[in-house]
């Protein structure tokens, strides 16, 4: 084992790990949190464990191929399940991309004290991405040290709320190891199912096998195989560990403060702080709705407007970094299944605006304080989307015609 060997390998698997800190993640950790207190932590765990492991399959096929998932199945499928694979791909994309782009425009505008409407934050973000994207013009490990600064900033604000908050540790302990969720129904079992969607991505399968191909392995020497495949996992188990941590900040912060909470129990904090967001929450007992925008809200009624603004920043480092890489997923799968050859310029375009232009039109038409039903259900989308990335690598990589002896035996 080689540290510098680790660190020469050490990016990609960052880089993947952003989709399991977006901002459909984060929402979907906060509803659980206040939903479900913290009876789903185990969910969460074992989501991430399986995410891991088909992470795994994903860059081995990578590096032994020296083809990304999109490319192996243009070439192993015929042309109708091809096509029916790159639909359910691209709409994965878009569905998450939709989570992505508003929840950076619901933080520019709870940093802009609501000065900035949801629909000019999506254009800030749409137009801040295709600067960002450009950045690895000079060079991919500058590109790769900015999404770790990013992923810093996320640790650092979400672990600020968590000790604000101040969670109970045998309650969490209990949650992550007890897999059994007592007195639960519908409400919770759509969390549950929530949570794999927004932690399984599926066209983060297709982006990590893309990703491995940025360091050069010689694929005739079975030993440096080997070895790359080692240290790209351990950096993988890295960059996953602390994503996870990340989304334990958020779902034991929510679960201490508002699980089983009342919309009136929020509003008269809201009221005694003198916040200009009480309305938002009605005088009645009705159990109190959070999404990423009212989360906020109630963090500052709580625990004073700094909580509110830290909130927002790491809100808005996990949409900026996951709505990047949600682009270069777009582009490898979309240049993968079409074997287009097109200029760099004109793939960005075409993949954003098929993603962006039905963010825009939800952006325009619906309020930044009706987005939770939105979030649920893209969540659950990408659930049913996971098969469609699932079939493709268990297949490839266990099949010796495609991986040669790095076939998996099961």
């Amino acid at each position: 084992f080689s540290f510098r060997k680790l660190w020469a390998f050490t990016g990609p698997g960052f880089l993947m790990s952003i989709a399991y800190l977006d901002p459909g993640n984060i929402e979907s950790d906060l509803q659980s949190g206040a939903v479900a207190g913290f009876k789903l932590l185990w969910v969460l765990m074992l989501a991430t464990i399986i995410g891991l492991l088909l992470q795994r399959l994903a860059a081995r096929l990578g590096v032994v191929t020296g083809l990304h998932l999109a490319e192996v199945c243009n070439r192993q499928y015929q042309k109708v399940p091809r096509i029916i694979l790159w639909l359910m791909v691209e709409l994965a994309i878009i569905g998450s991309d939709m989570q992505e782009v508003i929840g950076s425009a619901i933080a520019i505008n709870l940093l802009s004290v609501g000065k900035i409407p949801l629909w000019g934050g999506v254009i800030i973000t749409i137009a801040d991405t295709f600067m960002f994207l450009f950045l690895d013009k000079y060079g991919l490990r500058k590109l790769e040290a900015f999404f770790g600064f990013l992923i810093t900033i996320m640790a650092l604000t979400f672990g600020y709320e968590y000790i604000t908050v101040k969670p109970n540790q045998e309650k969490l302990l209990e949650g992550l190891f007890i897999p059994y969720c007592q007195n639960c129904g519908t409400a919770q079992l759509e969390q549950a199912v929530g949570i794999v969607g927004a932690v399984i991505m599926p066209h983060n399968m297709y982006l990590h096998s893309a990703l491995v191909k940025s360091r050069q392995v010689n694929r005739a020497n079975k030993r440096e195989v080997r070895e790359a495949n080692k240290y790209f996992f351990i950096e993988s188990c890295i960059a996953l560990f602390v994503s996870f941590i990340i989304n334990i900040f958020v779902v034991t912060v929510f679960a201490e403060a508002f699980f089983a909470k009342t919309n009136a129990d929020v509003n008269n904090v809201c009221a005694n702080t003198s916040s200009p967001h009480s309305s938002l929450f009605p005088n009645n007992n009705q159990t109190l709705e959070v999404d990423i925008y009212k989360g906020g809200v109630v963090l500052g009624c709580y625990f004073g407007p700094a909580a509110l603004y830290i909130w927002a920043i790491g809100i808005l480092a996990a949409g900026q970094s996951s709505t990047m890489t949600g682009t270069y997923s777009g582009q490898f799968v979309m240049e993968g299944f079409l074997n287009l050859r097109w200029s760099r310029f004109a793939r960005v375009l075409l993949t954003r605006s098929i993603a962006i232009t039905p963010t825009l039109f939800v952006s325009i038409f619906q309020d930044v304080e009706h987005l939770t039903g939105m979030n649920d259900f893209l969540n659950v989308l990408m659930s049913l989307q996971l098969p469609f990335a699932l079939i493709p690598v268990l297949t490839f990589t266990s099949l010796p015609s495609v991986m040669n002896d790095f076939a998996n035996g099961l």
